[in-house]
Order: C-alpha cells, then structure tokens, then sequence
C-alpha cells in the first residue's frame, strides 16, 4: 500500500522543485506540490530518483511520476498512474481545503463527482 505525505522531506526538496518546474513549463495554470507518494523509496534511490508527487493547480489535482537525475527531469511514463494507489489520493489531503468555498461563490451551481473512489 502506497504512503502519502503532504510533508516533502529535506533531502528531496531539490529534485522535488527542479520536477515541479519543468511540470510547470507546459501548463496553463501553475501547480504546486501538495504531497509525495512513498517518500521512503524516493529516499532510497539517489540517482536517478523517482519522485511519485501530487500536483493540484486550478480545479485539478493529477498524480504523476517524474524520474530526476543529474540536473534532467522527465515523467516515468507519459501516462498519469492508474493502478489502485490513486483512488487513495481521493481527495487528495490538504489541496482542496477551500476550494470549495471559493467554487461555490464563482458559480450558481457545482457538480461534484465521486466514482469508485476518483474524484
């Protein structure tokens, strides 16, 4: 069973931001890191490291893998994760505290759908 953590530890604040950023090259909206899937593993593996983060930006959250090394990021696999380890990010903890809040007064309406445990 995966581990989720909203708390990037130290030693991989570094590789963390450097795939945070080039996440952030290609996308309309910025994200932010809102937590680290099995940070002990990450930890683990010092070069090249793979980072399994939890990205949320706009109205989306999306689980996704990076593999980081030597200064290079790039995704794992060119698809977002769909084994069992994703509905447990749903919702993810922490990014939807007040979203919402500030949905509900942007809208007249606000469909939330839950299906099998994805958001």
């Amino acid at each position: 069973m995966a581990t989720v953590s909203e708390t990037i530890p130290s030693a991989l604040q570094h590789d963390v931001d450097a795939a945070l950023e080039w996440f952030n090259r290609d996308q309309a909206i910025p994200f932010e890191v809102t937590g680290i899937l099995d940070p002990d593993e990450a930890l683990a593996n010092a070069s090249p490291r793979e980072l399994k983060l939890v990205l949320c930006g706009g109205d989306r959250c999306e689980q996704r893998s990076f593999r980081v090394a030597d200064g290079s990021v790039g995704f794992l696999d060119d698809a977002p994760a769909t084994d069992a380890t994703q509905a447990e990010l749903d919702p993810p903890p922490g990014p939807r505290r007040s979203w919402l809040d500030r949905t509900l007064d942007q809208h007249e309406f606000t469909v939330v759908l839950f299906y099998r445990g994805f958001w």
